[in-house]
């Protein structure tokens, strides 16, 4: 079925991660929708460029709540509830948090592709609330807040998650029985939203990551070259955001103990701590392209993995380049590797425990084809084929 008017919905447009590759992948489905959301930081989002048009709430008038997402929860629902989507026929929210409380009329189709029911609220209640005090007094607050969240989480028309951890959670949660897309592996785009955004967009080096069969030499600043024995390679990578709960910390614990190399890709705001605490087998690198990326895949041992994410598009990433993974065993990480083939799990999120896991890994060997077998299980295509049966699935019962 045709679509004349298509929005697009997602809670702030002010980061770079694995929900924008998706915004950007039903961007690709349905070029002329425009973009909405709470708040929308030009500086920190320049992947939004290419929507036809950013459409923000009225908290965007107030500059200092941007960047400052934990201000904003007590707002959301007024922010997504004030749009106004009866010139559309379809809308389609991008949600962890609370854009899937739009409200639209009976004549238009609500499909909401949730990332996690809201964390703070339900699933890491305890971690976002430790202290007594403070939990003490926010409680009424959270009381209003599960309110609200409880009747948005009904409003679309269909729900779909994006891992079987989510499905649970929202089966617990929202009490709704909802469909599985996992999100599609994509490296068109640059990897952590850095000025450099769209360079790699027609790169045909980037083919190889479904249909190579023996790889190719991939180079950053023409040092790095390809190798085919993974133990002969020299170091361990970790890529990510670097933040509290992706446990990178963690990672160099483990790391330092140990003595091998270690490369982290990323940046963010524990970047400073972090470098502090890494020892001088460790190098930080950023801003990289997907291309560069891609060679630091081939050429690492494994990818480590030690934070709990509701999918996980890097562990994907690595494996369609190559790379085994040495993940936490819990969340989306069960969806997207497979023991002893793809890669490894841990199940403690200690030093301990991961240093057992490298040294298991150490002594095992993993075929370049049962990863590539793997990554192909979430193709772009096979995603556009998947939500768009959805839609038109929908729409048939209403």
């Amino acid at each position: 079925m045709q679509y004349d008017k298509v929005a697009l919905v997602y809670d702030r447009v002010n980061k770079w991660g694995g929900a924008e590759r998706v915004l950007l992948m039903l961007h690709e489905m349905f070029p002329d929708a425009p973009l909405y959301t709470s708040v929308y930081s030009r500086e920190k989002a320049p992947w939004a460029n290419v929507f036809p048009e950013v459409i923000p709430s009225f908290l965007q008038k107030f500059s200092f709540l941007r960047d400052r997402h934990e201000l904003l929860a007590p707002l959301m629902s007024l922010a997504f509830e004030s749009f106004d989507f009866s010139g559309y026929d379809l809308v389609i929210s991008v949600t962890s948090e609370a854009a899937k409380g739009v409200i639209t009329k009976p004549g238009t189709l609500h499909v909401c592709y949730c990332l996690t029911p809201t964390r703070y609220l339900w699933s890491h209640y305890e971690l976002y609330f430790k202290n007594a005090v403070f939990r003490a007094v926010t409680k009424p607050l959270v009381f209003y807040l599960k309110h609200w969240d409880l009747i948005a989480a009904q409003r679309p028309d269909e729900m779909v998650a994006i891992s079987l951890a989510v499905r649970e959670r929202i089966r617990k949660y929202y009490a709704r029985e909802v469909k599985l897309i996992f999100p599609p592996l994509s490296f068109k785009r640059s990897v952590f939203g850095d000025s450099s955004v769209d360079r790699d967009r027609q790169n045909p080096e980037v083919s190889y990551l479904f249909h190579s069969k023996g790889g190719m030499s991939l180079t950053h600043q023409g040092r790095m070259r390809r190798r085919r024995d993974s133990k002969s390679k020299g170091f361990y990578l970790v890529v990510s955001r670097l933040v509290k709960y992706k446990r990178v910390d963690l990672v160099i614990e483990a790391l330092n103990e140990l003595g091998h190399r270690l490369i982290i890709v990323g940046s963010g705001k524990e970047e400073g701590r972090l470098k502090k605490m890494a020892g001088r087998n460790i190098k930080f690198v950023k801003n990289l392209t997907d291309s560069e990326l891609a060679g630091y895949y081939q050429n690492a041992r494994a990818l480590i993995f030690p934070q709990e994410e509701d999918f996980g598009l890097v562990s994907v990433e690595a494996q369609a380049a190559g790379c085994s993974v040495i993940a936490y065993g819990v969340g989306g990480a069960l969806d997207t590797v497979i023991d002893t083939k793809t890669g490894i799990f841990f199940d403690k999120q200690d030093k301990k425990s991961l240093i057992s896991a490298i040294n298991r890994f150490e002594k095992l060997k993993f075929s370049r084809n049962e990863l590539l077998r793997n990554a192909k299980r979430f193709t772009e295509k096979k995603f556009k084929k998947e939500f768009l049966k959805v839609i038109g699935n929908v729409r048939k019962k209403l």
